[in-house]
């Protein structure tokens, strides 16, 4: 079977855009999903991943969904990740870093990944061929560039407060080996990797919604992104993405001691 169109997928980005940008910086209220920590939700979030499913659900029924505020539904090889907002605490704050992730599977592979910035009119996409970024009418083709040591790599993470113990140390090896290390963007530093602006993107007990979407993405652009084992990402966990094969060697050695 043939894979979704990127006209769909990208009508799919519209119907979220549509719940989400009129309520950014807007004073959307938002809900805490934890007891002892915050973990926040926005009524945006849940508005656009319903109208995301909705869209699914009539043109494709028989496809699978998981998405991060509720849930998995249907069964099946064809499988779509949705992450309605991916980074709600920039969204809270007024920051447009965050972005809506819509990641499509086959048999546990993305094969199709998008990422919708709508306040700044940019949209990250990976079809079957190749990465794009479409902004202010014009498409342009994703790569990433050829940095082969770490250092002159230009590293994201979250937060280093996402680390403990030994893992935190050995995030610190490598950021004292990186030439330039940036905080806080989510899924952003991501598409900045794939557009060459960034070289190394290094996160923690990420979940499928998380990543999925970002998978193709950056593969599409040139670059690598495994698990810190070296398996394929899809699952989440502990993750690194990476402009050139060299790069994530030497990445993947220090993070794992």
């Amino acid at each position: 079977m043939s894979l979704p169109d990127v006209d769909f997928l990208l009508s799919l980005a519209d119907a979220a855009d549509g719940e989400t940008l009129p309520r950014f910086r807007n004073g959307a209220s938002v809900d805490n999903k934890l007891v002892a920590a915050f973990d926040p939700v926005t009524e945006a979030d849940r508005a656009a991943e319903m109208a995301i499913v909705a869209a699914i659900r009539d043109r494709y029924p028989d496809h699978a969904v998981l998405g991060e505020e509720f849930g998995a539904a249907g069964e099946g090889d064809r499988l779509w990740v949705i992450d309605p907002i991916d980074g709600t605490r920039a969204f809270i704050a007024g920051v447009p870093v965050w972005g809506t992730l819509i990641g499509f599977c086959e048999a546990g592979v993305a094969r199709l990944g998008l990422m919708s910035q709508p306040f700044t009119g940019e949209r990250f996409f990976a079809d079957a061929e190749a990465a794009w970024h479409v902004h202010g009418g014009q498409r342009t083709q994703l790569a990433v560039r050829p940095t082969q040591d770490i250092s002159a790599a230009t590293l994201f993470t979250t937060t280093p407060r996402l680390f403990a113990g030994d893992a935190l140390r050995r995030f610190e090896a490598l950021e004292a080996e990186a030439r330039l290390t940036r905080f806080g963007v989510d899924c952003y530093a991501f598409c900045m990797l794939a557009a060459g602006h960034a070289d190394l993107v290094v996160e923690t007990g990420l979940k499928p919604y998380d990543i999925v979407a970002l998978v193709p993405i950056i593969e599409r652009a040139g670059g690598v992104i495994t698990t810190f084992g070296g398996e394929r990402p899809e699952g989440g966990g502990d993750i690194l993405a990476s402009a050139t094969p060299a790069l994530h060697r030497q990445a993947l050695d220090i993070l794992n001691g």
